[in-house]
């Protein structure tokens, strides 16, 4: 166990959901485990809020195994039945992980919002007792290299009721939101945030944002709206309202024909973390010089690409995934500004994760879950 330098003591164990291979919910199991000592520049943090991701459905499924090309509800089906006769992949191969293989069993959870409570050796001890955020995303070479690892991805995560990570990876916050809305915040807002950075969006271009009710997308809403754009918001009629409220300019359903609607070079920027069959129409829907931005496939990861689009028009298509230095300290900043606001579909207990996923999967709500490790 570590010192302990916080004002209670510790616990010698801990709650965790566990994640202990590729699967259906079975994978995810509730444990008890010791509690991590921090190391050398590490901080020991009381996890009291863990945003949920597609990633980590992605990651227990081996979705990112080129073997699988369908969406991830349907990759899901193939483990829980739900539609059994539509599925078709089979279960994912060892290097199902976004990198290759998952170090299985894992505690998964990319979002963290927690509490310092115990010092490692030579660790920063401003952070002691402060309310943090942990920035998902970790450039594990330095900045100058896009090598990068994801906590709850290549190591233990925030499922668990305390995580262990490196100092440099903890930003302190000082802001009125509560510990859910601050553990919505790190994966969702920080991926949002990255791409709107790499893809260079400027005051008074024309965005438009697939999947725009989900985490990310809500998330890629606010932001470039903070950064004046346009914004043109793709996702299901019932969703539009709070989008509405987010200060979406235009609102269209995901059935609708947006070519028809919009019109052939229409968009500055496409947002697009859904692909599958529509990928086509995102290319037309391009003005000259144009950028398409994705972190992500939902709809499915294999798509049709017209290369005449690309080239006769000057576009980008610009993937991201490692983080920019400047992201995560961006969205500190502009918490603390008040400059952007959490949304928030709903908040379940930690051995509730399956619920939660269910839910999830179902695509019904608009903005973040989050998971409560002491709820």
């Amino acid at each position: 166990m570590p010192t302990d330098t916080s004002t209670s003591s510790l616990p010698d164990s801990m709650l965790a959901i566990v994640t202990t291979g590729h699967g259906g919910y079975e994978c995810l199991e509730t444990q008890q485990r010791p509690v991590p000592t921090p190391g050398e520049g590490e901080v020991l943090i009381k996890v009291l809020a863990a945003g949920m991701n597609n990633t980590e459905i992605n990651t227990r499924l081996g979705w990112y195994s080129s073997t699988i090309t369908t969406a991830t509800q349907k990759a899901s089906s193939v483990h829980d039945n739900a539609d059994a006769d539509a599925a078709t992949d089979k279960p994912a191969p060892p290097e199902g992980g976004w990198k290759g293989e998952t170090p299985f069993p894992l505690i998964q959870g990319t979002d963290c919002c927690g509490e310092v409570v115990a010092l490692g050796p030579n660790a920063d001890a401003s952070l002691l007792g402060k309310r943090v955020l942990v920035r998902s995303c970790m450039r594990s070479e330095g900045w100058d290299s896009l090598e990068n690892e994801w906590m709850g991805s290549d190591f233990d995560g925030a499922f668990a009721q305390f995580v262990s990570v490196r100092a440099s990876e903890v930003f302190a916050v000082d802001c009125d939101w509560s510990d859910v809305e601050l553990g919505s915040l790190p994966c969702a807002y920080g991926t949002a945030e990255n791409m709107l950075e790499q893809a260079e969006l400027k005051a008074g271009e024309r965005v438009l944002i697939l999947g725009a009710s989900g985490g990310v997308g809500s998330a890629a809403l606010q932001l470039a709206k903070r950064r004046g754009a346009t914004v043109y918001a793709v996702a299901g009629v019932a969703k539009h309202e709070a989008l509405a409220d987010l200060g979406a300019d235009r609102l269209l359903d995901r059935k609708a024909d947006l070519l028809e609607l919009l019109g052939h070079e229409s968009v500055d920027l496409v947002v697009d973390n859904v692909a599958g069959d529509n990928f086509p129409v995102m290319m037309k829907l391009l003005a000259r010089g144009g950028r398409l931005v994705t972190t992500g496939a939902i709809a499915g990861p294999m798509v049709t690409l017209d290369l005449r689009d690309l080239y006769l028009k000057n576009l980008r298509l610009l993937g991201t995934t490692a983080w920019c230095e400047a992201t995560f300290p961006n969205l500190i900043r502009y918490v603390e500004q008040g400059e952007i606001r959490p949304l928030i579909a709903a908040s379940f207990p930690l051995t509730e994760i399956v619920t939660a996923q269910q839910q999830f999967l179902s695509k019904g709500h608009v903005g973040k879950f989050v998971l409560e490790p002491w709820a």
